[in-house]
């Protein structure tokens, strides 16, 4: 959220807030590490963003959605990026029913903001092998995001 539009509706204070209001709520979550906590941390946000995603798109009726390369800057709050995050949302959905780990990596890395280091940690496999599903990730939603 670094490179936000100023004066968007979703500030990185609240997405903080709701993240951690959602997780807080967690009664039968046992923390193993911070690498853990991240993951669970990534998968509330990115929820949280696509939830503020869709009802922006709601309240406009559907608003025209642009298709954008994913390597261009992810605005919150513009149409260009809610319809940008509905697509990846639903482009991620259908990797993590061919490719669950793919899946869990993008989602802990472009949501969480997690390392290599600590998506191999928190799915149990080495860092080469989470580079490796990010890599293949990345290219597999361009090419289903592009079509």
């Amino acid at each position: 959220m670094r490179r936000e539009r100023s004066g968007h509706t979703l500030r990185p204070t609240d997405l903080v807030h709701e993240a951690y209001l959602r997780l807080a709520d967690q009664t039968r979550c046992r923390w193993q590490d911070r690498a853990h906590f991240l993951a669970v941390a990534s998968q509330a946000m990115r929820r949280i963003l696509v939830d503020h995603a869709r009802r922006r798109g709601s309240q406009k009726r559907g608003g025209g959605s642009v298709k954008i390369p994913l390597d261009d800057a992810l605005v919150v709050g513009t149409e260009e990026a809610n319809g940008m995050l509905l697509s990846l949302e639903q482009a991620l959905t259908r990797l993590a029913e061919r490719h669950p780990q793919a899946a869990r990596v993008i989602e802990m890395r472009f949501f969480g903001g997690m390392t290599h280091d600590e998506c191999a940690c928190v799915l149990g496999f080495s860092t080469r092998t989470a580079s490796r599903h990010w890599e293949f990730a990345q290219a597999w939603l361009y090419r289903e995001m592009a079509g």
